[in-house]
Formats: structure tokens, sequence, C-alpha cells
């Protein structure tokens, strides 16, 4: 067990964490939220050690044993192969049956009655039971089971670690914190660098883990799968929710509406209190009264708000429409000094069509997008449709800015019959307001050089989008009003992401590229997913039966035979019921939550609209009916989402 107890820490003015008190126990799955600079990554340091609080805050059994990995590292990790890298992992346990061997050696020499056999004996007792559970000879297979699932081939086991990009040694580190199995996993943005199928993997891996695990993720879903604890970093106090992500934005709304209510209440007694100060502080009679007033606000604990995300807010310029057919690929093929990356790619798309891409790091997704946008030559046909306009956001695109440019001129001097007046409000949609918009990009951070340039794509109108991770460095709020965008957008999307909560809600199409060759998937990302769950049983029930399809010779069990196989068999077909059923369930329970949030903010605009006085405020007017408009929106869509997860429900239902 792990505690933190009365932890303050403060960074001039700010507060970033004020008497946080928690703890860890064993098998605890905790999600860590915030907005970005709340705190969360220096509260995982100061967990694991790396960052020195007062003696006593932080307190562990000392059984308990801690591994962090940091969302970014810079690390020399010399010139070892990957596989002797990896077992590193278990040096200690090495070493001790090193040491074993070699005591047991000395044993066998000795005489029984020399004086040392009674020390070597108590030694080798020490070692057998440190060793217990720790079973050597199964260390390779571990080791090769978890690089392998998070993306490393055999082929990659004897290639020197330096020969590894950032991305690949960041796999590297974390495939070393699971083999260790600590007590407890800190992981800040593990999903950073995975693909889906090591993503997948991954959240397999962690759920079939003994320990505790605290997580820091912009993957709603990963952290929806994984964790059943989420704890809110915010003014410096730690909320601690129970559920996963999902389930604390409805606890949390809820609060929210409870929290303003509270604060609204206090303001109004607070402001009371002040023009009574203010009204009778000459007047000698009423000096008793005043004095009273002022202590009673001295001494008031006063309510703070939760911190809000500040979150973008914009929709895609209209662009002239495309003809029917936006995209076709005809035999596309590619290669890199002599291997083939994909071969015979072909693909049609049409207006509206919404494409993810999918495949293992390394697959050509990336280099697929380039060869659409012209920037990388390819053998093949690749032929736009008639009045396709395509605009192209690149994986790095936002480190490829212009340093010494402020970000107007970033974006101004790209932009397409817009003013300045213009760029400068679209900026501000972007959270660039004022001065803000003369920095020069080179002193931005990782997130805000992503939204310069997705703005600076933004003044570009197009009917063909190419997006290649374009959610890196946005938190979730961004992301999730980057996403509405993407759905209302009425133009042809392909779009590059690790993100699946992202990239679910409006793709229609996932192009799959798997050892050089793509398959189009109709349906979104848990479609895709779900297929490939019944093409992996399959190839496993066919691997099963004997070669030739011979069956096994009859003997005079048959019948108690038939019967294990119908009962075999019924329960194939529950576990097959359920695995068709599940996806349609959780997108089912989803939409009930979001209508039910909907309803709920629904009526409370309704019932501000109801009052008179909101007419007389245009300001206050116009907002409170775009959001009713917006919520109206929502809500219709929530509904089309449940009834579409209904109706495939009693589909699968009635199938089987």
């Amino acid at each position: 067990m792990l505690s933190i107890n009365d932890l303050n820490l403060q960074y001039g003015s700010k507060h970033i964490f004020r008497n946080v008190s928690v703890q860890i126990h064993t098998g605890d799955r905790v999600g860590l939220a915030g907005v970005n600079g709340a705190g969360k990554s220096t509260l995982l340091r100061i967990m694991c050690g790396e960052q020195d609080v007062d003696p006593g805050i932080v307190s562990r059994a000392s059984w308990f044993s801690v591994a962090y990995l940091p969302q970014e590292v810079t690390i020399d990790l010399g010139e070892r192969s990957l596989f002797d890298e990896a077992q590193s992992a278990f040096d200690d346990v090495l070493a001790q049956q090193e040491q074993l061997e070699r005591v047991s050696g000395e044993l066998a020499l000795l005489d029984p009655d020399s004086p040392e056999i009674d020390g070597l004996l108590a030694l080798q007792g020490d070692l057998q039971h440190a060793l217990e559970g720790c079973d050597v000879f199964r260390i390779r297979p571990q080791i090769e089971r978890v690089l392998f699932g998070l993306g490393f081939s055999a082929a990659d086991l004897d290639r020197p670690v330096g020969n590894f990009s950032g991305g690949w040694i960041m796999r590297l580190l974390l495939a070393k914190l699971l083999l260790k199995k600590p007590s407890l996993l800190l992981l800040d943005e593990p999903t950073n660098h995975l693909d889906l199928d090591s993503l997948t993997w991954l959240e397999e891996f962690l759920l079939q883990y003994q320990g505790a695990m605290v997580i820091i993720s912009h993957d709603r879903a990963f952290l929806d799968r994984v964790t059943g604890i989420t704890w809110e970093l915010s003014l410096g106090r730690l909320t601690v929710f129970r559920g996963n992500y999902s389930h604390y934005l409805v606890e949390k709304a809820q609060r929210l509406e409870l929290e303003r209510a509270a604060y609204d209440n206090q303001q109004a007694q607070i402001r009371q209190s002040e023009r009574f100060i203010t009204r009778f502080r000459a007047k000698s009679t009423k000096s008793k009264q005043v004095q009273s007033r002022v202590k009673q606000l001295e001494k008031l604990e006063r309510i703070e708000l939760s911190e809000t995300e500040r979150t973008i807010r914009f929709t895609f310029p209209p662009a002239a429409p495309s003809g029917r057919d936006v995209l076709t690929l005809d035999g596309v093929r590619k290669s890199f000094a002599g291997r083939t990356v994909f071969n015979g790619v072909s693909l049609n798309l049409q207006r509206g069509d919404k494409l993810a891409v999918v495949g293992v790091n390394g697959a050509g997704k990336t280099t697929l997008l380039k060869i659409i946008a012209g920037l990388e030559p390819a053998e093949g046909t690749v032929r736009p449709g008639h009045n396709v306009i395509l605009s192209y956001f690149g994986q790095h695109q936002a480190q490829e800015l212009a340093g010494e440019l402020s970000i107007l001129d970033t974006v101004y001097h790209t932009a397409v019959d817009m003013t300045i007046t213009q760029v400068r409000s679209l900026l501000g949609a972007f959270l660039f307001t004022g001065d803000e918009v003369e920095k020069q990009v080179r002193v931005l951070s990782g997130g805000e050089k992503s939204r310069v340039a997705l703005a600076r794509m933004l003044v570009r109108p197009a009917n063909l989008m190419l997006l290649d991770e374009p959610t890196n460095h946005l938190d979730m709020s961004s992301q999730e009003i980057l996403q509405e965008a993407m759905a209302q957008y009425e133009g042809t999307i392909i779009v590059v992401s690790h993100n699946r909560f992202f990239v679910n809600s409006f793709v229609n199409k996932v192009l799959e590229i798997r050892n050089g060759r793509a398959t189009v998937h109709e349906g979104n990302i848990d479609d895709y997913l779900e297929w490939r769950r019944k093409e992996e049983t399959r190839a496993g029930e066919a691997a099963a039966q004997p070669p030739g399809g011979a069956k096994p010779a009859a003997t005079g069990d048959d019948n108690s035979a038939d019967r294990k196989a119908q009962r075999r068999q019924r329960a194939l077909e529950r576990q097959e019921l359920n695995r068709k059923l599940g996806p349609w369930r959780r997108k089912n329970e989803e939409a009930e939550q979001e209508i039910e949030r909907y309803e709920r903010r629904k009526a409370e605009l309704e019932a501000l609209m109801a009052d008179p006085d909101l007419y007389g405020d245009q300001e206050r007017w116009s907002a409170t009916s775009r959001e009713y408009g917006q919520v109206e929106r929502h809500l219709e869509r929530a509904f089309q989402r449940w009834e579409e997860a209904q109706a495939a429900i009693e589909a699968i239902e009635k199938e089987l």
C-alpha cells in the first residue's frame, strides 16, 4: 500500500497541491484526470520518489514496489541488443539465481563436518526463498511475449537498442516496466507511441495485471476499459470518483451543478454583507453589527469553482462540393531501399466518406497519406476526382512550423480571402487572444503548436482532408470539439489516429494495411475490431482441427462425447453472442448517459429562457439560444446512436 498525507506544493502564487491525501491499494486501477498544468505528471513523480517532498508525506509498505513510465524520456541505453536490454528487468533475479548455483556448488564440495556449511546452508535457504515464484527458466518466453505484444518482431531481438527510434525506445521502457511486475505501475501517456494492435494488447495485459496502476492518458477508450477509479486534480485538490472516465464525467457534471448552486448562494450572501458594511460603516449605532459582518467575511471559507477547461471551438469552412468520386487508388506500390511497404493498394472514396487508416507502426499509414497528398512518389495510379480541393495535416506538422514567425503571421500568410481581423477572431477560437497572437511559434508548447497548425489548415477551404494523428498534444476537451467538427464536416476525410474514441464516432470505413496489403472494411473502429476478433477465433478453431479434417476414432463413450460437444457448442454460442453484443451494449449505455446529460441541460436552459429578464441582455440571450440549439443537436444524435445500438442488439439476439 502507498499513501500520500497532506501534500502541499506551490510554485510562486499557484497552488499545485493543497492538503492532498490519498491511498493506493493492491489492485486499484486509477485514471488521473485534470486540465493541462493541474499537476498530474508532478503527482506521479512524487509517488515514485523522483521529486522530493517532506519526509512522511509519501509512505509505502516495505513490500510495495513502484515503477514509473514518464511521458517522454531522453536516455542512452548503449549498444546492448533489444533482448539483453529487456532481460535487464530480471537482473536481480538472475543474480540471485547465479549466486544460488554458486552456493550449491560450494556445498557439494564441502565436508559435512565443515564449519562453513551452516552459513552456506542458511544463505542457500534465503536465496531459495527469495526465488520462490520466480520461474527463471520462463524468463525468455516472458520477454518475447511482452516485446512481441508491443509490436517488436523476432528479427528485432538481436538489433542494438541504439538503432531504434524514440517511439520504439519508449515501447522498450514500457516493456521493462511490465516485465518487472511492480506493486504499482505509474504510466504517463503510455499509448502515445502505440499502434492499434499494440494498444489492444496492452489493454488485455493490464486487465490481467494483479498489481495497482495510476494512468494519465488522453485516450478515453483506453481509460474506460482499463480503469475503475478516477482521480481528478482541480485547483490543487484531489477528488476521488468511483468508476471509469465516462462515469466520472457524468458524476462530475452533477457535482458541478451542486457546486455552482452553493457558489452562487455564497456570493449572494457575501454581496449582501458587503452592502450592509458599506452602508452602515459610518453609523455608530450599527458599529457592532458592522464589525460582526466584517469578522464573518474574514472567517468565511470561500467556495472556489472547479477549473474549467478552455476549449477550441470551430467548424471547418465550407468548400466547393466535389464530384461523387473523390479519390481513386489503383495498384499503388511503394518501396524503400528494396523493402516493399505495400503493394497493389486499390481504393475508391466517394463524397462524404470518412476513412480511418489502421495498421501496425511501419505498415505505411503515414506514407500512404503523403502519396495521396502528392508529397511522396509511388508506382500505380492516384487519381483525385472532379473539383477535389485537398488539405493535408501531417503528424509532425506542428514541429515544422517556422519558429521565427508569430502565431498571427503563421496563420495569416496561409489564409485565403481573410482579413487580419478575421484571422484574429479565428485564433481567439483557438484560445489565442490579445497580445498572445504576437508570440513567436518557437516559444509555444507542443499543444499550442498543434492548435496553430490546425488553425492554419482551417483557413484553407478543402473538401478532402488528410489528417495524420491530429489529436497529438490535444487535451480531451479539445479532442471532443475537433471530433464534433469532424462529424459535421460535409467533405471527405482520411485519418490516421491511434485514438479510437476520437475516430469511432465519425468514420464509416476502415482501411487496414497489413503485410503490404490493404483491405477496406465497412463500419467504424469497433466494427473492425469485432471482425478481427472473429477472424482470430476462426483461425484458432481451424488450427485445432486435425490435419485433413480427420475425426478421432469413435469409442464406447460416444454419447458422453456428444454431450460434451453439445455443451461446448452452447458455450461457444454464448461466447459468440456476448462478443457480438458487447460493443453495441457499450454504445447503448454511453448513448443513454449522453441523453440523460443533454436532457438535463436542455431543461436548465428552458428554465433560463423562461425568464423575461434574459431577453433584455442581447449577448446572454444569443449565447443561451446558441447553446440550446447545440444541445438539441447533441440530443438528437445521441438518440440516433441509441436507436442504432438498440436495433443492432435486437437483430443479433434474433439471429442467435
